[in-house]
């Protein structure tokens, strides 16, 4: 078995094989968290859906809207009556985790906001995310949205089994709109050997999640790790989690079991941890759950899911 990192905080953590799912290392992967930006990769997956079936095309034009405006930062920050294309759209919400463009893509591809967050819910049940709810297609804050680390795990290999034609948006490290670059909140990105993708996610509730995916020697890992205390520990904890995985390859890919074969855990409370007062304040995170508290004197400014 691999050993995790020592950290102050050890949320869910998952490293996995996306091909046959194979698990390389597992810690509370059925724990409920909320899930911030990673909700994102659900809104690509939906919308890749939607290429595929030719509802939508790349050189689609989607309209910002007054619905879209009123989201929190992080933002591509349109006028209402803006537009940009789908293909754009899709570069954009991966890379600087652009809360307005998620909702100009839900409204463009399903005709609203309620109509896209329907086709998440439906997608999430068809892959077997039984655990998981959206209610957002951006990850704000919303009690309602809800996942754990296997379903994430799920969705990941749906994304990298179902659409590799689109994994290049998850490898960009930025984006040009206009006059305007945009830079990955994915430092893996620029520091990892290998890394090639998916995305991070923060909300003060949450603390900072990251999906992360890497290849070596055409041997590919990816790992989620979510509720870390900073940037600099999620990039870290997911750093190491891929570096021992890699090390240990070839015998967890003969010996390992699947993100459906592990076995289910019970959660240690009704919902997800709330680490808002330990990530964003002063305090403890309620409810209390094992290795949850923690103290930061930095206060991240962002309320918004990146």
């Amino acid at each position: 078995m691999l050993t995790a990192p020592s950290v102050a905080v050890a949320g869910p953590a998952l490293v996995f094989e996306p091909i046959k799912g194979t698990v390389f290392y597992s810690e509370d992967p059925d724990a409920p968290w909320f899930p911030a930006s990673l909700t994102k990769l659900m809104t690509a997956y939906v919308t890749f859906q939607a290429l595929k079936k030719g509802e939508v095309k790349p050189e689609t034009k989607l309209t910002c809207s007054k619905n879209a405006v009123s989201q929190a930062p992080s933002k591509l920050g349109l006028p209402v009556g803006g537009q940009i294309t789908v293909g754009v759209g899709l570069k954009v919400l991966i890379v600087e985790s652009a809360n307005d463009v998620a909702v100009m893509l839900a409204e463009g591809v399903a005709g609203s906001e309620e109509a896209f967050v329907a086709r998440m819910n439906e997608a999430a049940q068809r892959l077997g995310m039984t655990r998981t709810s959206f209610a957002n297609p951006n990850g704000l804050p919303d009690d309602r949205q809800v996942t754990t680390a296997r379903d994430l795990a799920k969705l990941t290999r749906a994304i990298i089994i179902e659409f590799p034609e689109y994994a290049d948006i998850f490898a960009l490290s930025s984006v040009q709109v206009g006059k305007r670059i945009m830079r990955t909140h994915n430092r893996l990105l620029v520091s990892f050997p290998g890394a090639d993708g998916m995305k991070t996610g923060f909300i003060c509730d949450s603390g900072f999640n990251v999906v992360a995916s890497a290849t070596r020697d055409g041997r590919r890992l990816v790992v989620v790790v979510l509720g870390e205390p900073s940037v600099a520990t999620r990039t870290d904890r997911a750093a190491n989690l891929l570096e021992n995985g890699f090390r240990r390859y070839f015998w967890k890919s003969v010996f390992g079991r699947t993100v459906d074969g592990l076995a289910m855990q019970a959660s240690l409370s009704d919902g997800p941890t709330h680490l808002r007062n330990a990530v964003c304040g002063q305090g403890r995170a309620k409810p209390v759950r094992k290795r949850t508290a923690v103290r930061i004197k930095a206060k991240p400014k962002s309320t918004a899911a990146n």
